[in-house]
């Protein structure tokens, strides 16, 4: 009986131990025609043993690569691909850069960057203003949500001015009013609260007495 331990290592185990042996009698064939002709055959094999790679872009490319890479890169064959390099499988990948959005402010995310980016680029005026507000508030609901404590207009118009390389800076601004930051919806939650426990403005004057009725 034969274990695994005895049989040649399985290079790729997605694509099984046959393949992985018909690539090593691939490999013992004594002319080139010959292991053309069977890398060929493998090549298809593997690729009706792995119909989602056809999904992918150039998957016949990939298909080429592994079969190299299932033969330890010791395969003579005729490739009609560059063939791989044991050095580029065995490189180590590259490092990942970490998100601009650490610390202090790694709670506003990222689309709050890009806003800010196209808030820059932007020429002075109405629409800058209204965007910049659009910002200010998001940023001070992501902070509450997050900090789960009130924040101040200030400390948000700081942080703007952090992220913005201080490139949008409110703290010395008298345009933009800050009575707008994120106070519009508090108006309207209390108005609703209002409507709901009886005092709505509008009903008020139909319960009122007219004066001129005549009695």
């Amino acid at each position: 009986m034969e274990y695994n331990t005895e049989r040649t290592q399985l290079h790729m185990p997605e694509y099984g131990r046959l393949i992985q042996q018909l690539v090593e009698r691939c490999k013992t064939l004594p002319t080139k025609e010959e292991r053309n002709e069977m890398s060929e055959a493998i090549v298809d094999f593997m690729g009706q043993r792995n119909p989602q790679l056809r999904d992918e872009e150039d998957y016949r490319h990939k298909l080429w690569d592994h079969l190299f890479i299932l033969a330890d890169y010791d395969l003579d064959v005729d490739s009609p691909y560059p063939i791989p390099a044991r050095e580029e499988r065995q490189k180590p990948p590259e490092k990942l850069e970490y998100p601009k959005l650490q610390g202090e402010f790694k709670f506003y995310g990222k689309s709050i960057l890009q806003l800010i980016e196209m808030a820059i680029a932007q020429e002075d005026g109405e629409e800058k203003e209204a965007l910049i507000e659009v910002i200010a508030n998001n940023m001070k609901k992501s902070y509450n949500i997050y900090n789960k404590e009130h924040v101040t207009d200030d400390v948000i118009f700081r942080h703007l001015k952090e992220l913005s390389g201080d490139r949008l800076d409110l703290t010395g601004i008298d345009s933009l009013e800050k009575s707008k930051i994120y106070h519009s919806s508090t108006r309207n939650k209390n108005q609703k609260n209002g409507q709901q426990n009886g005092h709505n403005p509008k009903s008020r004057h139909k319960n009122q007495p007219n004066k001129n009725r005549r009695k």
